[in-house]
């Protein structure tokens, strides 16, 4: 599929890490709330800076209503990390004995219908600018994890898309981030499931994007880092 210019590219936007939301009957997984607010609950700022792009290209959204950490919308259903018994060392209590009725439980309430929304408006999107439709994930990383410091802005994953991703790199270099491909994590290791999934099935070209969350930890700072990411989309 050719990559068409400018702001005839018709972005879809979603974020599978939008929220550190969970559910009052899950009490919190049995963490602190602070543990829940800081990196491993959700990815912190990832959310803001979609609702910038939104208004500033614009484009459709779709964000995840619920923490990572209850389940996560960017790991396929079978995989053990779909539910973490622990993330950054830290242990969650409430995912430590679940059964396979509850895991079924929050796939039914909260992955399959994050899922399905994502489907609803990628198949409205193709159908109504065929060719020109382009999905975005969005993330954000902590600029540091397990005594790694991870000492740039910006990362571009992919795996399919090798040309609108590099295109999108130095799109992001002239807006003067500091990018990195395929990292902190690779899309070459199945971890950008859900936009490959969603691209896959509507044939439209894909890419992650993770940002440092030490760039949009606050609205302000997250509206000006979301204004400089829409140029570089506008100018692919």
């Amino acid at each position: 599929m050719v990559q068409a210019k400018g702001d005839s590219c018709h972005w879809v936007l979603t974020c599978e890490h939008a929220t550190k939301r969970v559910p009052r009957k899950y009490a919190a997984l049995g963490l602190p709330r602070a543990a829940l607010a800081d990196h491993i609950g959700w990815d912190i700022g990832a959310g803001a800076v979609q609702r910038v792009l939104a208004r500033e290209l614009p484009a459709e959204a779709v964000s995840s209503r619920v923490s990572r950490l209850l389940v996560d919308a960017n790991r396929m259903p079978h995989e053990e990390s779909l539910i973490p018994l622990q993330s950054d060392g830290i242990v969650v209590p409430g995912n430590a004995s679940v059964s396979a009725a509850e895991r079924k439980r929050r796939i039914r309430l909260y992955h399959e219908p994050y899922h399905a929304r994502v489907n609803k408006i990628l198949k409205r999107a193709t159908r109504t600018a065929p060719g020109r439709v382009r999905l975005l994930s969005l993330h954000s990383f902590t600029p540091q994890m397990g005594g790694r410091v991870r000492d740039f802005d910006i990362g571009v994953l992919f795996d399919a898309h090798v040309g609108l991703a590099h295109a999108f790199g130095r799109a992001l270099v002239r807006e003067e981030f500091r990018v990195r491909y395929n990292e902190p994590y690779s899309g070459y290791d199945g971890l950008i499931y859900a936009p490959k999934r969603h691209g896959e099935a509507h044939d439209v070209p894909y890419v992650e994007l993770e940002i440092n969350n030490r760039l949009i930890r606050d609205p302000a700072a997250a509206g000006r880092v979301g204004r400089r990411i829409a140029r570089a989309l506008r100018a692919l």
